[in-house]
């Protein structure tokens, strides 16, 4: 590819213009412009996540995300932050189990400031052993951070017994012994191997233009990589084989105030045909106060405060299931009331008028999700990152309306009559409480 290849992904009445180029390192930038905002939200989205770690390796993206707000060959961390918070902008980052992305939201006339500066991370990182040291012990407080959300962390126990000792089952931020073992060798290396031009997407969604856009971003990476000619990274496909689950029941002793239940099954892959009908199931099941969980253990028992579906989609695997959070007296109840309402809808027991509130509730969740610039901005590059596919808004809401009550019914047999996997955590020492 020598030249860089521009495209129209959706013409302004589709719900664009969200045009796509492709320059000949292989980074692709899109970009979807919104004259009506004053701000733009720009994002550096890499292929790469934690489920790419070896054993060896398990934490090193995340590290890799810490790492490059340390500073770079023209800043130190102190100018990377401050350069943002002077013009009001916000700059963050996140790591998830198949990407990561680095993001900056600012006022348009700043766009050209936020390019060059989460740029010149992505591209010149330092890497240097004392900031790799200093990092290590951030990461560790993160980690215990985060496990003392029980709420939160419970999830990752369940991920973990789930999948097991797969990429999937391990924690995105690592743990304390994996981290301790990273040298900087192994974590440069890693920056290296996959920080690459072709593995990498560039998403822009506000007040801009296209070209201003291309341009600016042709400027912050020549430097490094605008010479060298490679091939975009395919979208991940989806594999012939799927991720090993497991089920059984877990439960870890915690001497806390509320206990947390999470019961789950294999879900979903990412492009299954079934996932419009999937989203108004959930709907139905747990996703807001008129769901079946919510009226039976919460309004009508007073069993739990907090209840609710969630589910998660990837090539080759995916999982849904309920999170329950009560006092651990009430913890038994709260797991037969949901294995029964489970049990129910997986018998057909649904409503027309249900089937409706669950429509509905999902088509209001894609319309308004995409009322700012973030959210354009991070639809239009999981599109082109893992997706392969950019459908309309109007397509997507025919997709909802056309899921019928058969098509629901019979996806929550084929969910939830399987093999269940249950993880608890509270004050419990009589594990036998707990079955599957």
């Amino acid at each position: 590819m020598t030249r860089a290849i521009t495209s129209t992904l959706l013409s302004p009445e589709e719900g664009g213009p969200v045009k796509r180029t492709v320059l000949p390192s292989g980074l692709r930038v899109l970009s979807q412009s919104s004259p009506g905002f004053r701000s733009v939200t720009f994002g550096v989205w890499v292929g790469v996540g934690s489920r790419d770690e070896p054993v060896h390796l398990s934490g090193a993206t995340h590290f890799l995300e810490h790492l490059l707000f340390k500073g770079t060959e023209r800043r130190d961390a102190m100018e990377i932050s401050a350069s943002l918070d002077a013009v009001g902008g916000e700059m963050n980052a996140f790591t998830g189990k198949e990407y990561t992305c680095y993001y900056a939201r600012v006022l348009d006339s700043d766009l050209p400031l936020a390019v060059d500066v989460i740029c010149d991370m992505i591209t010149s990182a330092t890497l240097t052993e004392e900031d790799i040291e200093s990092e290590r012990d951030v990461i560790d407080e993160e980690i215990a951070m985060h496990a003392d959300e029980t709420s939160d962390h419970i999830h990752d126990l369940f991920a973990e017994q789930l999948w097991g000792e797969t990429p999937l089952g391990r924690s995105i931020t690592g743990t304390p012994e994996s981290v301790a073992g990273l040298t900087p060798r192994q974590v440069r290396g890693w920056y290296r191997r996959r920080y690459l031009p072709e593995n990498i997407v560039v998403s822009v969604a506000g007040n801009v233009e296209h070209s201003d856009v291309v341009r600016l971003v042709r400027k912050a990476f020549e430097r490094h990589w605008m010479t060298a000619e490679a091939e975009p990274s395919p979208v991940r496909p989806e594999a012939k084989r799927r991720v090993p689950t497991y089920g059984g029941v877990e439960v870890h002793y915690r001497d806390v105030e509320q206990a947390h239940l999470v019961l789950g099954m294999p879900g979903l892959v990412r492009n299954d045909e079934r996932r419009y009908a999937a989203g108004v199931l959930h709907g139905i099941v747990g996703g807001g106060m008129s769901s079946r969980l919510f009226q039976e253990v919460r309004e009508k028992r007073g069993l739990a405060y907090s209840v609710f579906t969630f589910g998660s989609a990837y090539a080759d695997s995916g999982m849904v299931g309920v999170y329950a959070g009560c006092l651990p007296k009430k913890a038994p109840e709260v797991l037969e009331v949901v294995r029964a309402e489970l049990a129910n809808i997986a018998k057909g027991n649904i409503t027309p008028d249900e089937l409706l509130r669950g429509k509905g509730q999902m088509r209001g969740s894609v319309v308004m999700g995409l009322e700012d610039t973030g959210a354009k901005m991070t639809r239009i590059a999981k599109a082109e990152l893992v997706y392969g596919e950019l459908p309309t808004v109007d397509q997507i809401l025919h997709r909802i309306d056309t899921v019928t009550l058969d098509d629901v019914a019979t996806l929550a047999a084929d969910l939830y009559a399987g093999d269940q996997t249950l993880t608890v955590m509270g004050p419990f020492k009589d594990k036998s409480r707990f079955t599957v």
